[in-house]
């Protein structure tokens, strides 16, 4: 029997020795290399939780980060894990997996590079997959290199729900997302209220989750998630408001079809460091790394 503890130093599972296997044999486990994009609200989270172990028997060998974040992301390194601005360096580390957490940009700019250098991408900003371009590549790359594109769940729940009732016929699929006008603000909202003195809940945007994606890339990535999940891009309606009356980050999912009604709601606490953000995104990152090595996934 093997006993897991995670060291406060390197962020590693002591097991006597490692290998390039998950299956026990005798004393023997592996953990996976993580490679983390960005450090911002999500990065840090999913990084300070890597290292208390919360991912299972995974280790934080490199991050990525602008060249202003390298200051930050070093006080708070632990072990072997090579901070960097320069992506040859970080690829160049033998990652499993690349976890993106720092936004639509460098989805686009570092997600095929993640796959051709042969690890999985577990992506956050699923909003840039809404262009059916750049979604195609990195299914094609995927294949073509062995590896997986990996939708974190993010801000929202029962993704594994909707993607069952799609299966059948669906006639109705609508995802309202409400935030504190906090939220919105370095959006184009900002340009046309007064997001400061709201006093009633304003419709930013109704329509597609494609269209939704661009307006508000860092607020609404959930939205794609969700169409993806489901009936796809084109038949789901979205509804995106800045509501005074809200202190949360909430979703709302209304599927009716052949097997019922689903009903969401989500009311997510917004990270501190990024109100556009919920809490709930860096758990739901390190859930799917987790499930990458349990032999038990509950949801799948």
């Amino acid at each position: 029997m093997i006993f897991f503890v995670p060291s406060p130093v390197c962020n590693k599972w002591h097991t006597g020795k490692t290998t390039a296997s998950w299956e026990d044999s005798g004393d023997v486990m592996t953990f996976l290399r993580v490679g983390l994009i960005g450090f911002g609200s999500i990065g840090s989270a999913v990084a300070g939780r890597l290292r208390l172990g919360e991912a299972g028997p995974c280790t934080l060998a490199a991050v990525l980060v602008r060249g202003h974040s390298l200051g930050t992301a070093n006080r708070v390194r632990s072990g072997d894990c090579v901070v960097t601005a320069n992506p040859d360096e970080f690829f160049g580390q033998s990652l499993d997996v690349v976890v993106e957490g720092a936004g639509q940009v460098a989805l686009r700019q570092y997600g095929a590079r993640a796959l051709e250098s042969g690890a999985d991408l577990v992506v956050t900003s699923t909003g840039a997959l809404s262009d059916d371009s750049f979604r195609g590549e990195l299914i094609r790359l995927a294949g073509t290199h062995g590896r997986r594109v990996l939708v974190s769940s993010g801000a929202i729940a029962g993704l594994d729900g909707i993607s069952a009732a799609a299966m059948g016929r669906v006639e109705e699929a609508l995802h309202i997302t409400r935030k504190p006008p906090v939220a919105w603000k370095g959006t184009i909202a900002e340009q046309q209220h007064d997001l400061d003195h709201l006093t009633v809940p304003v419709v930013l945007y109704e329509g597609s989750p494609r269209e939704s994606a661009q307006l508000f890339p860092a607020n609404v990535n959930v939205q794609t998630a969700v169409a993806l999940a489901g009936v796809g891009l084109d038949r789901t309606r979205v509804k995106v408001v800045a509501d005074p009356t809200v202190e949360h980050n909430v979703h709302e999912v209304l599927l009716r079809g052949e097997f019922g009604e689903l009903r969401i709601e989500l009311k997510n606490v917004p990270s501190p460091e990024n109100p556009k953000t919920g809490r709930l995104t860096a758990l739901a990152v390190i859930k799917t790394l987790r499930n990458l090595t349990a032999p038990l996934v509950v949801g799948a």
